[in-house]
């Protein structure tokens, strides 16, 4: 008898412990004449389901749209934990935050294996779901800044397209780096800073530096790449703030319309609510420059 209570107390307090995470993020709030589908399958690795939540203003025309990659060092995060979007709502995009699988399920290359099924799943869809599939903009801060590259650099590119194959002519029309990790195996052995999460993903390839440059987003620079805005902090204690300044010059010198900003003693992430504004208006100017919004 005493066995059968503590086995349930033990659920009961599980079950605490993940409805008390679960209510940690708030819904993501939407303007009037938006819907949400959420939740969406955009992939199946065995067992694994790949979900992304859909933001959509209603519309008469196809409408832009953002893809939302969360960070985390590849290794945590959820999507529930993105819901800044208001900007993006604003300027009448629809959204797609989503999902990947992490180090503990599987290593690299799997998470841009998943970032690029997202992107696919929205393409092949994109007349159900009333967008633009000329005007897809993939962002993401951290790991998610290195997704947002490799997804979008990738282009027509399929060595990462096993999974999600059928589609062809892909090209997005602008990428929102974000304090980005550009060189996986810099990451894991520069001379900076070295991280356990680059070496950690890597996983059976942490000695591979040819694999390491495969998944980097410097390898992938290119005058046929689509216009890259970036942000990154000088102060930035966990990805090198050198990354983003090479990866700009390297853009700027193969003919890419690229845009960097920084952040003066800024860190990895965190600026205050100013210049978070601040920089989302100059999200915003950049991709009107660009001509995915008007």
């Amino acid at each position: 008898m005493k066995k059968i209570v503590f086995s349930v107390l033990f659920i009961a307090s599980v079950y605490t412990v993940f409805a008390q995470e679960d209510s940690t993020y708030k819904p993501v709030e939407l303007p009037a004449g938006f819907t949400s589908k959420l939740n969406i399958v955009y992939t199946k690795i065995g067992n694994w389901e790949g979900r992304l939540d859909m933001y959509l203003p209603k519309s008469s025309e196809a409408t832009p749209v953002i893809i939302n990659i969360h960070g985390g060092g590849w290794n945590h995060g959820v999507k529930e934990s993105q819901s800044g979007f208001n900007t993006f709502f604003k300027a009448g995009f629809a959204v797609a935050n989503i999902e990947y699988r992490l180090t503990p399920q599987a290593t690299a290359p799997a998470a841009i294996e998943d970032s690029r099924c997202a992107l696919l799943y929205l393409i092949k869809n994109a007349a159900a779901l009333n967008i633009d599939v000329n005007k897809i903009v993939v962002m993401g801060g951290s790991s998610g800044g290195h997704l947002a590259l490799m997804t979008g650099m990738l282009a027509n590119d399929h060595r990462f397209d096993a999974n999600c194959p059928g589609v062809n002519g892909v090209k997005v029309a602008a990428i929102i780096d974000k304090y980005g990790i550009t060189d996986v195996w810099d990451w894991g052995y520069g001379p900076n800073k070295t991280s356990k999460s680059a070496t950690s993903w890597l996983g059976s390839y942490a000695k591979d530096q040819k694999f390491a440059a495969t998944v980097s987003p410097i390898s992938y620079v290119s005058k046929a790449n689509p216009p890259i805005f970036i942000v990154h902090g000088d102060a930035d204690p966990t990805v090198p703030y050198q990354q983003s300044v090479e990866l700009h010059k390297q853009l700027e010198a193969a003919g890419v319309v690229t845009k960097f900003i920084t952040v003066p003693g800024g860190l990895h992430g965190k600026f205050d609510k100013e210049k978070n504004s601040e920089i989302n208006k100059e999200i915003i100017a950049f991709l009107k420059r660009v001509g995915v919004i008007e």
